[in-house]
C-alpha cells in the first residue's frame, strides 16, 4: 500500500498525462494501468479562455488524485508562484516539484530545488521533489522537511532505465522511512519491476507509455511489472551465488558405478 500524506493508495504507479496521441488514448491508458495517481503540467492560459477544459473534465471523469507538477521552471522563484497557482486551480496540497537546471539533460538545479521545497513546505505543501539520485540533494530534501522524494533512474525521456542502481540502493537503505518514487528515465516494464525490487514505494512514468506503438498495452505493462516488482521484494528475493545449487536434493539419490 502506497501511503502519502494520510491518503492510502492500492496502486503504486503513477502516470504522466502528456504526449499521448489522443484524449481517448490517454483514458484507456490510464484505465489500463489502474493508477490512482496522475501528474499534470499548469497550462499558462487565462482562465477565461477555457484554455485545457475538455483534458480537465476527462481528468477529474476518471476519478483519481491530481498531482500539479512545476515543469518547465528554471528558479526557485517561478516554481513557487507555480505551485501556488495550481494549489488554486487543483484544490490541492501536492506538487510535483520540478526545478530544471540543465536544458540538454534536464537534470534538476539541486539549489534552486532545496530552495524551493523549503518555502512549498513552510507554505502548508506536500512536496514531492523531483531530483537526481545524489545522496547529499536527497539529504538536504529530508532536511528540509520534505517526506517524499522521487529521483531519477535516467535523465527524462531517456528510456534507459537505472544507470546507477547501486546510488538508487543507497537512497533506499538511507531513507527507509521516506516514501521513495523514481521518476523519468524507465523505458521497459522490467526496468519498473527493478527498481521495485530495491524496495521502492512506487514509480512514475510518462513517455515510456505515451509514445508507445500501443500505450495502453504498454500501460498495463507497466502495472503488472510494478506488482512483480513489489511482490519480490515483500517476498524476500534469494542473493546471487557465486556456486551452482542443486534445486533437487541429491541426498539419498540412487547412483550406479560404471565399471570397466
Amino acid at each position: 500500500m502506497l501511503i502519502i500524506g494520510n491518503q492510502r493508495f492500492d496502486n503504486h504507479l503513477l502516470l504522466g498525462t502528456a504526449q499521448y496521441p489522443s484524449p481517448q488514448i490517454l483514458k484507456q491508458a490510464i484505465l489500463a494501468s489502474g493508477t490512482e495517481i496522475v501528474t499534470v503540467s499548469l497550462r499558462r492560459q487565462s482562465p477565461e479562455s477555457q484554455g485545457g477544459q475538455s483534458f480537465w473534465d476527462l481528468i477529474q471523469s476518471l476519478n483519481v488524485s491530481v498531482l500539479p507538477n512545476t515543469a518547465g521552471c528554471r528558479s526557485a522563484k517561478e516554481a513557487i508562484t507555480i505551485a501556488h497557482m495550481a494549489r488554486e486551480i487543483f484544490n490541492t496540497r501536492w506538487i510535483k516539484l520540478e526545478v530544471i537546471g540543465d536544458d540538454y539533460t534536464l537534470q534538476p538545479n539541486p539549489f534552486e530545488l532545496v530552495k524551493a521545497a523549503e518555502q512549498l513546505i513552510n507554505d502548508g505543501f506536500e512536496v514531492f521533489p523531483y531530483t537526481t539520485d545524489d545522496l547529499i540533494v536527497a539529504q538536504q530534501l529530508v532536511a528540509v522537511g520534505c517526506t517524499i522524494i522521487m529521483p531519477w533512474a535516467a535523465p527524462i525521456g531517456t528510456g534507459k532505465g537505472p544507470v546507477n542502481p547501486y546510488a538508487l540502493k543507497v537512497l533506499r537503505e538511507r531513507f527507509p522511512d521516506i516514501t521513495l518514487i523514481v521518476d523519468a528515465g524507465l523505458g521497459l516494464p522490467s526496468h519498473a519491476a527493478a527498481v521495485m525490487e530495491m524496495g521502492y514505494d512506487g514509480v512514475l512514468l510518462n513517455t515510456a507509455v505515451a509514445l508507445a506503438n500501443n500505450p495502453v498495452q504498454m500501460a498495463s505493462g507497466f502495472s503488472k511489472a510494478v506488482i512483480a516488482g513489489q511482490d519480490a521484494y515483500l517476498a524476500g528475493a534469494m542473493r546471487p551465488r557465486d556456486l551452482a545449487v542443486a534445486s533437487t536434493p541429491v541426498l539419498g539419490t540412487p547412483f550406479w558405478h560404471n565399471k570397466h
